[in-house]
């Protein structure tokens, strides 16, 4: 298996993807609140590029989700915090997704056999779907401000070790893969220093959302693996 990292959606194409598995990265919010929304009972994630394709794709029961610039889009019923996407609020509701980064991503990753969203809190189990998959992997940072982020890098070097760990023989990781795997070795312990430290990080702190910053920062706390089908992300 070869594993190739691109550092921002911006430095995607769609000839990276052809007959590979796609994950997909935005720690600092969008796939951390996609997994989370999932795990909590979701029926589907329907991620759209912009604010006016999240509103023409709402049915009359579905939920409108997501942020531009870190904040809460007007009239929309939720914004881009893990913590929003409770039980009680997304059980058994489709959701509309659209955010700055982590959306775009998905759809430039859609050329992809399979695509599948990942962050900290799931990335053990998203490495081992992938294995499952049997196919090349392209590990997708959404990035910020179209620039790379290092959450992201974070998170990347964490799949490559559990993608590693869990099938060590047979995994070929790019030179840009190779640096972000050195990244997570050498901050693992310092999680969320990291992220706080972050550009993203200290974005959100300033916008008074450290805590979602400490929720994104947890590591495989998470079996959901929200995989591609069609139009809407669901659990394998």
């Amino acid at each position: 298996m070869h594993v190739q990292v691109i550092s921002s959606v911006n430095e995607a194409c769609s000839a990276n993807f052809h007959h590979k598995t796609a994950i997909v990265i935005d720690v600092l919010r969008a796939t951390s609140t996609i997994v989370t929304a999932l795990a909590a009972g979701a029926a589907s994630i329907v991620p759209a590029e912009t604010v006016m394709d999240a509103k023409s794709l709402q049915w009359p029961e579905d939920l409108l989700g997501g942020e531009r610039f870190c904040r809460k889009i007007a009239g929309f019923d939720l914004g881009n915090s893990p913590k929003e996407y409770s039980e009680n609020t997304v059980r058994g509701r489709r959701i509309i997704v659209t955010t700055t980064n982590g959306t775009r991503a998905i759809h430039k990753s859609t050329k992809a056999d399979h695509v599948i969203a990942a962050s900290l809190l799931n990335g053990e189990a998203a490495a081992k779907y992938a294995l499952e998959l049997r196919r090349d992997v392209v590990l997708l940072c959404a990035g910020s401000h179209d620039e790379f982020a290092i959450e992201d890098g974070l998170c990347a070097g964490l799949l490559i070790e559990e993608l590693i760990k869990q099938h060590h023989d047979t995994v070929e990781v790019d030179d840009f893969g190779q640096a972000m795997h050195a990244l997570y070795r050498d901050r693992s312990p310092w999680i969320l220093r990291t992220l706080l430290q972050s550009q993203s990080g200290k974005r959100l702190v300033k916008l008074g959302l450290k805590e979602d910053v400490e929720d994104c920062a947890h590591m495989n706390t998470l079996d959901a693996v929200p995989f591609l089908l069609g139009e809407r992300l669901i659990l394998r």
